[in-house]
């Protein structure tokens, strides 16, 4: 075993019912950038909370430079100079207090002696913390109002503050534009130039190949391997994650497409949405492109009932309607898979019984008694089509992987009576293969004559899984696009406000 750098070396964790990790072996060298990936459910983020404290092993060893750690909760980790940065960053701060005081919190809690703070101290080392990154934030702003990549170079400045010498960045480009992708990047070769070890968390391989040295892929909770990544291509790598080769990312459905069952006429309403027009086809996938900010979840809450519309109509079978909460816009056939699924699509302390059923409660109702018996037969059967990797529909929502948890907020729709289905990035931080399995289900949809909206920044899914697109651009609509017709370089070109005279 190599004494520099990080080993861990026979890892295992089970939790009730499940064996989550079996004898796994990972390293980490001094200053490099390491990815780790695999399927949802593989068992990687449970590997690098036992790294980082939050879970503790069942089995297994954890060292540094040779010198074996007892991490017991993440207190140890961080004295280690191990600091993990999460996908859900305003889980890790606290909105209401400044960047300079989210940045020296654990100093405040653990190390400040004095009964008077010192503020200037405090400021000045949260804006050297911030220059060693090569950031331009003012350390006094208070953190709610500090855009989502702003609000992750907040915690990775408080990881340099902290000296870390292995940083864990989990999906960290999930919710970034290209733009702050590219920055992060910056980041990382920063941080990695002054010695840290980036362990990074992807499912979006092209950024691995770009920006990593070595990967580890894991499955089902086992180590397939540790490989160069000079050595590897995608396709490689996607088999070694999967146990298999991917066919078809994007399934074709042959569908002829039906008449009008959604439209929208000139739409205003909170969020910057501007004076929009689109319909939606029976059996029809209808994208909305744009980049990260253009209104595509605006307009998606909008629709549903769930932020203020000022003007214009909405129409289901050309029946007008004015849903003013999610509920209303439920019961006139609408359903929403949003893009914040742990914040706004579930439920995550219950059950996926509880998760499943919620929606169509209406069903299982007898007058002020539950059918049971009916409940746990239509759960199962959701568990079931949807490909949701559990022991039980007991088991709560918030101990399945990312994958899962979408596969849940989507599950919870398909057996509903809704007529449009709308679809806000549904595939953000979850693996190839269960992509895969979300657009299948999708083209089972259409199958069903369903108009469904599909929202995403992605272009390769906009021309693999729609039959229009609408891209949108400052709240409005720049263009509509019939799909086959169309490529990446014409949706970019909408998508920053260019083609607008053609």
């Amino acid at each position: 075993m190599d004494s520099k750098g990080l080993m861990m070396k026979g890892i295992s964790m089970i939790f009730p019912g499940v064996k989550a990790l079996d004898g796994i072996d990972f390293s980490a060298k001094k200053g490099e950038v390491h990815a780790l990936i695999g399927a949802n459910g593989a068992g990687k983020s449970t590997l690098m909370k036992i790294l980082s404290g939050v879970y503790v092993k069942t089995s297994g060893e954890i060292f540094i430079n040779g010198q074996k750690l007892d991490i017991q909760n993440p207190m140890d980790a961080k004295k280690n100079g191990i600091v993990i940065v999460y996908q859900e960053v305003d889980t890790a701060l606290i909105p209401y207090l400044t960047v300079a005081e989210n940045i020296m919190m654990d100093y405040l809690i653990t190390e400040q002696k004095s009964l008077f703070i010192d503020w200037r101290k405090i400021q000045g080392e949260a804006k050297e913390a911030m220059n060693k990154l090569g950031l331009d934030i003012d350390v006094n702003r208070l953190v709610s109002n500090l855009t989502l990549s702003e609000k992750q170079m907040v915690l990775i400045g408080r990881a340099v503050f902290h000296k870390a010498e292995y940083l864990i960045l989990d999906e960290p480009t999930a919710p970034l534009s290209v733009e702050e992708t590219d920055k992060l990047f910056e980041i990382i070769e920063k941080v990695k130039k002054r010695g840290v070890s980036v362990i990074f968390i992807s499912h979006r391989l092209d950024e691995i190949f770009k920006i990593c040295e070595r990967i580890t892929v894991l499955r089902d909770g086992k180590l397939v391997g540790d490989y160069d990544i000079k050595t590897e291509t995608i396709d490689t790598i996607v088999e070694k994650m999967l146990g298999r080769k991917l066919e078809s990312t994007f399934p074709k459905h042959d569908i002829k497409v039906g008449g009008k069952i959604f439209e929208v006429r000139h739409i205003s309403g909170d969020g910057g949405i501007n004076d929009v027009n689109m319909h939606v086809n029976a059996g029809e996938i209808v994208g909305i492109s744009g980049l990260v900010g253009a209104g595509k979840t605006e307009l998606m809450k909008l629709l549903f009932g769930a932020s203020k519309r000022y003007e214009g109509e909405v129409a289901i079978h050309g029946n007008m309607i004015a849903p003013k909460t999610p509920a209303a816009a439920v019961r006139k056939g609408l359903a929403l898979v949003p893009e914040e699924r742990r914040r706004e699509g579930i439920i995550v302390q219950e059950s996926i019984e509880t998760n499943a059923t919620l929606p169509t409660l209406k069903k299982y109702c007898n007058g002020a008694f539950m059918n049971r018996s009916l409940i746990k037969k239509s759960s199962c059967e959701t568990i079931e089509l949807v490909g949701i990797k559990a022991p039980n529909e007991k088991v709560p929502v918030s101990k399945l992987s990312g994958g899962n948890q979408q596969k849940v907020a989507i599950g919870k729709w398909i057996i509903s009576d809704a007529e449009v289905f709308m679809f806000d990035e549904p595939t953000k931080g979850v693996d190839i293969g269960s992509k895969a399995e979300i657009y299948k289900l999708i083209g089972g949809l259409v199958a069903k004559e369903k108009g469904v909206i599909y929202a995403t920044c992605e272009f390769s899914e906009i021309l693999g899984l729609t039959d229009r697109v609408y891209v949108m651009y400052n709240g409005t609509i720049a263009a509509e696009l019939i799909t086959k017709n169309t490529n990446e370089e014409e949706l970019l070109r909408y998508s920053t406000g260019g083609g607008r005279d053609e």
